[in-house]
Parts: structure tokens; sequence; C-alpha cells
């Protein structure tokens, strides 16, 4: 039976009657989980198996937000709880540090997920905050500029990906600018475009060869005076394809956010009419569920080839993390040899 290109979520900490028996007729790429779908190890094991046994594919993605810091799903008492991406900058006083710190965190939180079936982390955060933006993004971000954001985020990605957890670079072309919290309402940014092309979009071009990213429910007036990036043609085709040269599986951010207008079903249209690979609906709602399922395609031609080729890029034993032990007397700062004796690689 056919895929169809969209992402559910679930009510509760297991799979009702009626919700296996749309996961089984509507076949969903994938499924997104939140805090109320977390309780102990054995209970997240068990919801993610019965979810790949009603859809009948045992490497369906099961997705999370597990950033760290205010956005972690899984936390105390069963699992660590992890600093925020701005964390790792601000305790190093050196950047190989800061950048080994987020790639060891993400290789932690790997092995947490992958113990609990969960293969798909909605990370790294590749906004870049700018003065007098929403604090949405805030302590999310690993860095204040653009190009330390895309260091940190793609040490962040690679610590996932060692692990056998696929990343999600978000929000595409970048949230850091908005001045409201899509989750409540739609946020309009006026930065002309080569402000954009400098700052917002530079991290999200230099991880242009992640497997999967997630759009952004913001309007860029310079890109399109209309419709936000989930939504527009314009930049779906033109910016993230065109622009930052993103040739991996995009899918929608929540098509349940309050920034998007119209019922679930136009919502859902709307962004394959942009051109985005996949639809996520997160709330767990079964009758919104259901009119997403029915405005979804079958998951064909480009859209699923990106979406094979993500889930071969997981398709591997987990490698042991990298072990940094610093030197003897170290100050804080790093020396070049210091880097090549103290930083042990093992074999993947």
């Amino acid at each position: 039976m056919a895929i169809h290109a969209f992402i559910c979520g679930c009510a509760g900490l297991e799979l009702t009657a009626e919700e296996r028996r749309f996961v089984a007729d509507a076949r969903p790429w994938g499924l997104i989980l939140f805090k109320r779908n977390i309780g102990d190890p054995a209970q997240v094991s068990k919801l993610t198996r019965d979810f790949r046994e009603a859809c009948g594919r045992d490497d369906a993605p099961v997705l999370i937000d597990q950033e760290g810091g205010r956005v972690q799903r899984m936390g105390p008492p069963h699992w660590r709880r992890y600093p925020p991406a701005a964390m790792f900058e601000r305790v190093a006083n050196d950047p190989y540090v800061a950048r080994e710190l987020a790639r060891m965190s993400a290789r932690m939180m790997a092995h947490d997920l992958l113990s609990v079936g969960i293969n798909v982390d909605c990370v790294p955060v590749l906004d870049v905050p700018a003065p007098g933006s929403h604090q949405i993004v805030g302590d999310r971000a690993y860095a204040a500029g653009a190009e330390r954001v895309a260091v940190l985020a793609r040490a962040a990605a690679e610590g996932l990906i060692a692990g056998g957890v696929l990343p999600v670079v978000k929000h595409m072309p970048g949230h850091g600018r908005a001045t409201a919290d899509s989750h409540l309402e739609l946020p309009v940014v006026d930065a002309p475009r080569a402000e954009l092309e400098a700052s917002d979009f530079l991290p999200f071009r230099a991880l242009a060869d992640m497997p999967m990213a997630m759009s952004a429910h913001v309007v860029f007036t310079a890109l399109d005076r209309k419709g936000p990036a989930t939504t527009s043609r314009k930049v779906v085709r033109g910016i993230m394809r065109g622009a930052l040269g993103f040739d991996g599986l995009i899918m929608s951010d929540d098509l349940s956010m309050q920034a998007l207008k119209g019922d679930m079903r136009a919502r859902a249209e709307a962004v394959f009419r942009a051109g985005l690979d996949m639809a996520l609906h997160c709330n767990g709602k079964l009758d919104e569920m259901r009119a997403v399922a029915e405005a979804a395609p079958k998951l064909a031609g480009k859209a699923k080839r990106r979406a094979e080729a993500a889930l071969a890029r997981a398709r591997h034993a987990p490698s042991r993390s990298i072990l940094w032990t610093p030197p003897k007397g170290w100050t804080g700062r790093l020396r070049t040899r210091d880097r090549a004796s103290n930083v042990r690689r093992s074999k993947t």
C-alpha cells in the first residue's frame, strides 16, 4: 500500500484503537511525539513499536523535538536534562570546545532517543536571533552570529547522525528576526533580501547537505509579501531549493499553529501547492489528522526519493562517542597539538 506524505501525532501514552485504524488506513510517513506521549522508557518503546506495527513499516520515522533547555520532551527522572543550545558557547572559552560540547550533547541525545525507537530529532535550530526579536527562539539559538550558528549546528547534526538519528534543520529559511511567536500569530519580517542573505540564510546554506529540514511559518516581505514561507511557492522553490541549494526532504512546521489560516485540509493543500515534500500535524486531534490525510498525496517522485535518501542516512550501527579529555594543566584554551593528542576519534 502507498505511503502518504504527512506526519501525524497521537493523543496520549498509547495508540487508541481508533488511532491504530487511522494509521493503518491513512498510512502516514511518520509519527511525532510530545510530552503528552512520554511516560517511561518501556512505555515509549511500546508506543513506537505499535506505530510501526500499525503502519506496517519497521523503519517508519518517529520524530521528537529534543533540543535541550525549554524544548525537551524526554527528561528526568528517566532521561538526562540537556542544556539549551546557547549554553555551549557561553560556558566554553574556546570555540573548538563549544563545538565538541554541542556534538557530544547531540550524540548522547541520539542514544536516549534510539533506545526507545525514536529515529528523527527536530534539531538543530539554525535561526540567527536578531536584536528585538521574539524570545520564541532565544536560547534555542546556538550563537548570536550566523557563522557560529552554522558551526555549532553542524556539530549537533553530526552527533545525531553518528548515533543513528536523523537531524531536521529548522526553521528554514530563518525564524530569528520574527517579532511574534508563530504558534500564536503570523510573524512578518521586513528585512531586505541582502540582509537575509548575509545572515539568516547563511546557516541553512552551510548545512544544505543535511537530510531533512522544517519550514518557517514566517512572511518575508522581501521574498513574498503575502504568504508565509511554509505556503509560498516563491520561497520554497526560489529560496529553499534555489538560493539555499537544499535538496533534502522539507516538511512544514506544525499545521495546527495559529500562524496559518483556513481549515486543516486547506492548510495541508497549501503546503503541497507550495512544493513542500511533507505536511506535519502535531496536536493529535483525530478529526484534524483525517483532514490532513485527505489532502496529503501519495509519497512519490522527488519527495519519495528525498524521503528514502533521508532514511538511508540513519541505517547504520551507532558509532561510539568521540571522547575528549582535557590535557593536564589545561587552562581553558586548546592549542593545535592538544587537539591532535586529546581528541580520540573512534572508527565509524
